[in-house]
């Protein structure tokens, strides 16, 4: 298969595979409703996700090191499409939803880094970079599709066929990998480290100093992925009761959208600037947006949908760019193992950031716009640690290869 061929491929099985993931989130005020969930509780069934993908990214993705991806990303593309229709079928309350989303989180620890792996190791050269840069990209999509496949799906069918199409959509998605992706040549490389020793990685400065920036930009991205719906409402509305969701889905996912075309020219304004210097102005841009978007609720709610939309393009600018650079500073041998840890520090910060958000919004209130610009605010705090990080360590000039 073609380098362009493959990219497009995983690119379409990415998106499809991702249609439960932000499911939650976009129905999360009918589920408050609901289940009675406090405004933390919700943030602990968006940060039990992440915290599935957490735990299953040491383990499966250091493995591409040792075993063809392909065989892990296939069975962890079914393990995902198999949550999702458990969560349709089981999910009752705060526990259950946990757990079936932390199993949904599973699957994709053992799809998106090892799909990007996969990639990495067939397309090398130049063109690895732009490769790298349009699969994260299509995060943003798959995200922006579950968001608004769940708000046109919920109102006609209920939120459990919300959940059960896109597990039909992720068990799909395996098929065509499996045909068209041939098991990778010969025997992988010798591994001189046991499997979880992450020591020759941790010496890898270029490649922290990446993944430590992407510990901030995730903070931002999960948190403002998890609540995006919810503020919507709350500034068109003046609260977060159900009813109302439908049109807020729909801007919020046209919002995530836009996190496509940021990510791959934020990373080709890297190559062309410097990926250091590039970043430190997209996440130092961000924070600074981070600090009006919540008080943004008492204007014109036109005017706080730009301020979002303005706001999601940095939020994901850095995106393409963080990972390449990572990859492009990773030994061969160890790629997978580079990938995980890198995974690894950012989904710790994301599995957080939505229950932080949460609790802040409890503390002050979830009808006051004071709260709102303060959970807002929680997330620019984060990001800003990003352009420090990368200032302290400095990557290095290698970055713009």
């Amino acid at each position: 298969m073609t380098a362009p061929g493959l990219v497009a491929l995983l690119c379409a099985a990415e998106i499809l595979g991702m249609t439960s993931f932000g499911t939650f989130a976009a129905l999360l005020p009918g589920f408050r409703a609901e289940w009675s969930l406090s405004n933390a509780e919700a943030g602990w069934v968006e940060g039990a996700f992440q915290a599935g993908y957490l735990t299953g990214v040491p383990l499966l993705v250091t493995l591409t090191d040792r075993v063809d991806a392909r065989r892990i990303y296939l069975g962890s593309m079914l393990l995902g499409g198999a949550a999702s229709f458990g969560f349709a079928v089981l999910a009752e309350g705060l526990w259950s939803a946990c757990l079936l989303r932390a199993l949904a989180g599973i699957g994709l620890a053992g799809t998106y880094m090892p799909g990007l792996k996969l990639l990495s190791d067939r397309i090398e050269g130049p063109t690895q970079s732009r490769a790298v840069s349009f699969y994260t990209a299509s995060f943003s999509v798959g995200a922006s599709l579950s968001v608004l496949m769940a708000g046109m799906v919920a109102p006609e069918l209920g939120w459990r066929w919300a959940f059960a199409i896109p597990g039909l959509c992720a068990t799909a998605a395996a098929l065509p990998v499996a045909l068209a992706v041939p098991p990778a040549r010969g025997a992988p490389r010798p591994q001189e480290t046991g499997l979880l020793d992450f020591r020759p990685v941790l010496r890898n400065r270029r490649a922290i100093a990446y993944s430590l920036g992407y510990a901030a930009h995730m903070w931002e991205l999960f948190g403002f992925r998890a609540w995006l719906v919810a503020f919507l409402l709350f500034s068109q509305t003046g609260s977060l009761a159900p009813g109302v969701g439908s049109g807020a889905t729909t801007l919020a996912a046209a919002i995530l959208l836009l996190g496509l075309p940021a990510s791959v020219l934020g990373n080709e304004a890297s190559l062309r600037f410097g990926r250091r210097r590039t970043l430190i102005v997209v996440m130092a841009a961000s924070a600074a947006l981070a600090l009006g978007v919540g008080f943004s609720a008492a204007l014109p709610f036109v005017l706080s949908a730009v301020l979002c939309a303005l706001y999601g393009v940095t939020v994901a600018a850095d995106s393409a760019s963080l990972t390449a650079g990572a990859v492009g500073a990773a030994a061969p041998a160890y790629r997978g193992a580079t990938m995980a840890v890198h995974t690894l520090i950012g989904f710790f910060a994301a599995t957080l950031s939505p229950l932080v958000f949460g609790a802040v919004l409890d503390l002050g209130g979830d009808t006051r716009v004071l709260s709102w610009g303060l959970a807002f605010a929680v997330l620019g705090a984060g990001v800003a640690a990003g352009p420090l990080v990368l200032w302290l360590l400095r990557p290095g000039r290698g970055a713009r290869s």
